[in-house]
Formats: C-alpha cells, sequence, structure tokens
C-alpha cells in the first residue's frame, strides 16, 4: 500500500488543535487507498500548541512533531517537514483547514491517474478578504510576468509531489525562497485540480502583510531578474534624459541666452537623481544580502525536538495488533 505524508506547519494555533486533529482523525479512518503520515511542524509557537499536539489522541495516522527552536517560516516549516517525510507521496495542508482534507485524496487518485509527479491543487475560489484577493491576483500577476510564467492566476497553497521531487528539494534546500516556485520550476511532469478555499472558522491567519511583503521579494530576488534590469533600464532612460537636457541647455544659451540659473531647478535634479540611485543600490543590495547569507550556509531552520510513534502501522494494522 502506498503512502502518503501531509505535512502541516503550525504557528500559535492552540485554539485550532483540538479540531484539527478531530478531522484528521474522522477523515483518514475511512481511507484504504493509501497509508497517511502527518508530520506536524511547529514553527516556534510561544502559546500552548506543541502540548496540545503531544498530548492530543493521534489514532487513524502514524504521526510526528518536529519543534523548531524559534520561528523561522512557514516555508522552513514546510522543508523541514520534507526532509522528515518518509511517503511515496508528500503533500501539504494547514491548521485552519480552509483547504479540504478531501484534496489529499483527489491529489493522490491525480498523481496514480495521470502518472505525473507533481500535481498542483490550483483555488477555484477563495472565501478571504478583498485585500487579500487584490494582493494575491496582483502578486500572481507579477510572478507570471516576469519571474515564473506558467505561475497560476489564482495561485496555490497545496501540491502533492513523489520522492523524486523530494530527492531534488532535500538537495537543494533554499533560504529566503519559495518552496512552491521552486516545485513549479523543477520541470518534471505535472498536473493539477481546482478547488474551493473556505473560511477560515477558529483563530486568526498568521499571514500578515508584513510576511507577504516578504514572500514578495523572496520571490522576485530568488526566481528573477527583472528588478536587476529595472536599475539598468532606468539608468538608461536618465542617461538618454541627460543627454537630451544638456543638448537643449547649450542650444539655449547659445542661441537664445535666456536661460537663468538659480538653485531650485538644481537641487530638483539633484534630488531625483540621488532617490534614483538609492533606490537601485537598494535592489542591487537585496541581491548582495542574500549572496552573503547564502555563503554563510546558515542553517534555514533549527529543530529543537522531534516527536514520532515508536512504531509505524496502517490504521488497518493497529486495529489488528488492538485485537490481539
Amino acid at each position: 500500500m502506498a503512502k502518503v505524508s501531509v505535512i502541516i506547519p503550525v504557528f500559535n494555533e492552540e485554539e485550532n488543535i483540538q479540531h484539527l486533529v478531530y478531522e484528521l482523525n474522522a477523515y483518514f479512518q475511512d481511507e484504504t487507498r493509501f497509508a497517511t503520515e502527518v508530520i506536524f511542524v511547529n514553527d516556534g509557537s510561544s502559546d500552548a500548541t506543541l502540548d496540545k499536539l503531544k498530548n492530543a489522541p493521534h489514532h487513524s495516522y502514524t504521526y510526528k512533531i518536529i519543534s523548531f527552536s524559534r520561528n523561522f517560516g512557514s516555508h522552513a516549516a514546510l522543508r523541514a517537514g520534507i526532509q522528515k517525510a518518509k511517503g511515496d507521496y508528500i503533500t501539504f495542508m494547514y491548521a485552519d483547514l480552509q483547504d479540504p482534507l478531501t484534496l489529499v485524496s483527489q491529489l493522490y487518485d491525480e498523481v496514480e491517474e495521470k502518472k505525473v509527479d507533481i500535481t498542483w491543487a490550483f483555488r477555484n475560489t477563495t472565501a478571504v478578504a478583498a485585500t487579500e484577493r487584490v494582493f494575491s491576483s496582483a502578486y500572481a500577476t507579477l510572478m507570471r510576468k516576469y519571474a515564473v510564467p506558467n505561475f497560476p492566476k489564482k495561485g496555490f497553497d497545496i501540491v502533492m509531489f513523489s520522492k523524486k521531487v523530494k530527492t531534488c528539494l532535500d538537495e537543494n534546500v533554499e533560504n529566503n525562497s519559495s518552496v512552491f516556485i521552486q516545485i513549479l520550476n523543477l520541470g518534471f511532469r505535472q498536473s493539477g485540480i481546482t478547488y474551493d478555499k473556505r473560511k477560515r472558522l477558529v483563530g486568526k491567519s498568521k499571514w500578515t502583510l508584513s510576511k507577504k511583503i516578504k514572500l514578495l521579494i523572496d520571490s522576485f530576488v530568488a526566481f528573477s531578474f527583472a528588478p536587476i534590469r529595472l536599475v539598468s533600464f532606468i539608468g538608461v532612460v536618465f542617461f538618454v534624459l541627460g543627454i537630451a537636457w544638456s543638448g537643449y541647455i547649450i542650444f539655449r544659451k547659445i542661441v537664445f541666452d535666456d536661460l537663468a540659473s538659480g538653485w531650485p531647478a538644481l537641487l530638483s535634479i539633484l534630488m531625483v537623481g540621488f532617490g534614483i540611485t538609492n533606490i537601485s543600490l537598494g535592489i542591487i543590495a537585496e541581491y548582495l544580502w542574500r549572496t552573503l547569507d547564502a555563503s554563510r550556509k546558515r542553517p534555514v531552520f533549527v529543530i529543537d525536538e522531534v516527536v514520532e510513534e515508536a512504531f509505524e502501522a496502517t490504521p488497518v494494522s493497529r486495529i489488528l495488533l488492538e485485537a490481539k
């Protein structure tokens, strides 16, 4: 029987754990096509999330709990889960269950039927705030135009992939990067299904504006040279304008001699020039910082603790053992 590893990053989700484990038990106890391994990755939670995970009744699946020493971010949590996963196929889920658990079975059926290495769950509709939809739409548009041409218009949060893809990800653990775009760029055979994203029932989303902005910057710096090309383009434009302006001043001086010199015009030119220079240096600095960060070879995440079952068993074998 095939085995599917489901990775669930959690960060300060103490109010969600009971409902999450209940739903996992209820769903996977009836799943007979594959055995399920659930990997919870505690991303440095400061509340009772870890304790609730340890004490939760995990009945219908084998499980691991990976706990970070501090908060490293959701993508680092996903990468840690990928490294520890033992399934034939690996997928992601989230503690708020806005993405239905039925996606696991649907993605598994798609992988088996199409014989592909990667299957995406593309959002058909999403029940989130208008501001989040605007950000997601803008992010997808920019990524499609400047970084990843096959980036889906409505984005994605869920993917299932094979051991072949896992090996590639484990060998290339990227810091300040998007694991989803890295998978998208691997080039293996891919397919996709669509689904409707639901509203969050309990708790507050940890996907803050600052994290969204960081993802946008990381995605462009890691997967696109468009910012560097923009710097070059701005430099060429201002060089041409500067030559044209110089020619115009010389022409007016020689022919009409009617241009009065003054510090306001000079100050405006200096302010614009220094502004463009500083913006350009800021963009270049983003690349230099990431180069420095990569050269240090600091860990993308630090695991403080791993909790797992003493043995691995499918729900069927577990029943047989209990019967004895």
